[in-house]
C-alpha cells in the first residue's frame, strides 16, 4: 500500500475500526520514503499498554518530539482514558507535527483527533483531505 502523509500535520485516520487498524498494521516501517522517493525513513510507533496513565502517554508523546522521528503512527494512544484527558494527550501531537513529522493518528475517537488535525485519510479511499480550519469547528459547536 502506498500512502503519502503530509510532513509538519497530523492526519487522522477515519473509517470503522477493524478497517483502521487494518491500514495501520498494513504499512511497513521499513518502506517509509521521503517524498522523492529516496532514503528509508525511521518510523515511530506510539501506543498504549493497559493501564498507561497520562503521564506515561504523554512521555512517549514528549520521546517522540526529542527523537524527530520523521513518520510517526499513532495507535489508540488514548484508549480508556476521558474526554478531557483524551484531549490532552492529543494536543501533546501538536508540537511533534510541528517540529517536523508526519503524524498518522488512529483514535477510538476520531471526532476528538479532528480537533488536533491538519487532515483525514478515509479508509475507503486511502485519500488525504484537509480538515477545515479547528477554530470554526469550536465555533459551530458554541
Amino acid at each position: 500500500m502506498g500512502l503519502r502523509l503530509p510532513v509538519g500535520g497530523v492526519t487522522v485516520l477515519l473509517g470503522p475500526s477493524a478497517e483502521r487498524a487494518a491500514v495501520l498494521a498494513a504499512l511497513d516501517p521499513g518502506s517509509a520514503r521521503c517524498g522523492e522517493g529516496h532514503g528509508a525513513l525511521p518510523v515511530l510507533r506510539l501506543s498504549a499498554a493497559a493501564g498507561d496513565d497520562v503521564p506515561a502517554r504523554l512521555g512517549a508523546v514528549e520521546a517522540a518530539l526529542a527523537q524527530a522521528a520523521p513518520v510517526v503512527l499513532v495507535d489508540r494512544l488514548t484508549a480508556g482514558l476521558p474526554a478531557p484527558e483524551r484531549r490532552r494527550v492529543l494536543a501533546a501531537l501538536r508540537p511533534v507535527a510541528a517540529a517536523g513529522s508526519a503524524v498518522l493518528v488512529d483514535d477510538d475517537d476520531p471526532v476528538a483527533v479532528l480537533g488536533v488535525a491538519d487532515a483525514a485519510l478515509r479508509t475507503a479511499t486511502l485519500a488525504v483531505e484537509q480538515v477545515p480550519d479547528p477554530r470554526r469547528l469550536e465555533l459551530l459547536a458554541s
